[in-house]
């Protein structure tokens, strides 16, 4: 793979080694490469006729490179250097985007955090740069075959709960904060009764942890006492995504015994804020519970200030792709992951649909925007749509993602106007209609006198922009 060697147009020598010609793909790339894709902005004053070397200084700089001509001796290990170094090609100015082939060996394998300190490292911060975006990487079968992926996946999950088909329905309780661990108790206790037993689960807010008034243990014996005497009178499995969510593993640790300790099935983690290096331990330590992933502080790597990639417009920010986080927790082992939805406020340029495939297709498919992933079996994941949903919004929801889906409805649950068992009876509703393929528009103007209905007449049917 090494490269006539010549000086590049910004007069360094070592750059013009990490451009591939014109044409040149990677032999085997499913065995022998990580692959990255990238778009980028140049800063103010740089010209388009300094693209490429943009381009080899962000493999250089990815891979074994630096900005000059460094000792190159007996000793340097300047020849290992050349052999691993990153390759980009498919280098295209008009859409200002490219990818980088490495060498699998450049990176220790299976280790996620270290792979991403050399691929994201440092590129975002090179000053010929005012706006990047990491948009995918593709893994080869060592790596995906090294990392855990979910402990339980779909199938695992539809197993538990003895539900082999459709979504599975869950609220988060709102105000996010403010309920004592005995009023959420009560709350659980009307979710997983109204509507005669057939909504599933609750979840945590991020913000609630551990507070004064709503202690982390406290909370996890309240509502899981709950959890259980339901089951018992109604032999119904049901869930509870208590929020284990710590800076400090081993807190992180303990909580997630004291769910076991209670039978819970499932542990909450906010996995940005607790890191890869976090959720890779969690689910290496198999407590025999279920992951489940919220995503608070995800915009900070993955929002886009403009439309980028997704229509060919301009970047104006640094930013990764949710679908490569989507990605990258598949791989480390989470259960389910907040995806967003349709027209949500956590849709981010239609990217619902591609992180559906990223967590559930054993191989996703390579698109305009993504690298696509042959998963080898690894086990799907589900997707979590969330953000403004509400009863009239879920037909859109299940038809754009599937059924392999956990619908969490906070103030569309919450909120209805006929009171919190109504608001659980319209999505209920909802989804039955939605797996009968019945029109629900059409059931509304038959059943007028229904929880669906005034949902739809207060809320509407497209999902809340917030």
């Amino acid at each position: 793979m090494l490269f006539t060697k010549k000086t590049s147009k910004d007069g360094n020598p070592y750059h013009s080694g990490y451009l591939a010609p014109e044409g040149w793909k990677p032999k085997n790339p499913d065995e022998d490469y990580v692959i990255s894709y990238l778009d980028i902005e140049l800063a103010d004053g740089i010209g388009m006729d300094k693209f490429e070397n943009a381009v080899a200084a962000c493999a250089a700089e990815s891979s074994t490179g630096t900005w000059t001509k460094v000792d190159d001796g007996k000793d340097s290990g300047v020849k290992m250097a050349e052999k691993l170094r990153g390759i980009a090609f498919d280098i295209d100015p008009k859409t200002k985007t490219f990818k980088i082939a490495y060498k699998k060996e450049l990176f220790e394998t299976g280790n996620l955090s270290g792979l991403l300190a050399g691929i994201a490292g440092n590129i975002d911060g090179m000053k010929m740069l005012k706006a990047f975006r990491l948009l995918d990487i593709r893994f080869p079968r060592e790596w995906i075959e090294a990392m855990p992926g979910p402990a339980f996946g779909v199938d695992g999950i539809r197993h538990q709960l003895e539900i082999p088909h459709g979504p599975i329905l869950c609220t988060v309780p709102k105000p996010k904060v403010g309920r004592t661990d005995k009023e959420q108790a009560k709350l659980a206790r009307i979710l997983f009764t109204a509507a005669n037993g057939e909504y599933q689960g609750m979840k945590d807010d991020e913000n609630l942890t551990s507070l004064f008034f709503n202690k982390f243990e406290d909370r996890v014996k309240e509502v899981h006492k709950v959890r259980r005497e339901v089951e018992q009178s109604s032999g119904k499995k049901k869930f509870y995504l208590c929020n284990i969510t710590h800076s400090d593993i081993d807190v992180m640790m303990e909580r997630a015994n004291m769910i076991k300790n209670e039978g819970g099935r499932w542990m909450m983690m906010d996995v940005v804020t607790t890191g890869f290096a976090a959720v890779h331990t969690m689910r290496k330590r198999n407590l025999g519970l279920a992951i489940h992933a919220h995503r608070a502080m995800h915009s900070l790597f993955d929002r886009e200030s403009g439309p980028g990639i997704y229509d060919g417009g301009e970047i104006k920010d640094f930013s990764m792709s949710m679908v490569l986080i989507a990605k990258l927790m598949r791989l480390i082992g989470v259960d389910s992951l907040h995806g967003g939805a349709p027209k949500t406020k956590m849709e981010n340029y239609g990217e619902p649909k591609l992180i559906k495939d990223v967590l559930q297709n054993d191989i996703t498919p390579e698109t305009a925007m993504t690298l696509g992933q042959n998963w080898y079996g690894m086990k799907p994941v589900w997707h979590v749509a969330s953000g403004g949903l509400h009863p009239g919004s879920l037909e859109e929801v299940v038809k754009q993602l599937g059924e392999d889906l956990m619908i969490q409805c906070g103030g569309g649950v919450l909120g209805h106007p006929w009171g919190i068992e109504a608001g659980v009876e319209a999505v209920v509703q909802a989804r039955d209609l939605i797996m009968q393929r019945m029109d629900m528009k059409e059931w509304i103007t038959k059943n007028p006198n229904t929880a669906l209905a005034k949902a739809a007449d207060y809320w509407g049917f497209g999902p809340r922009i917030v």
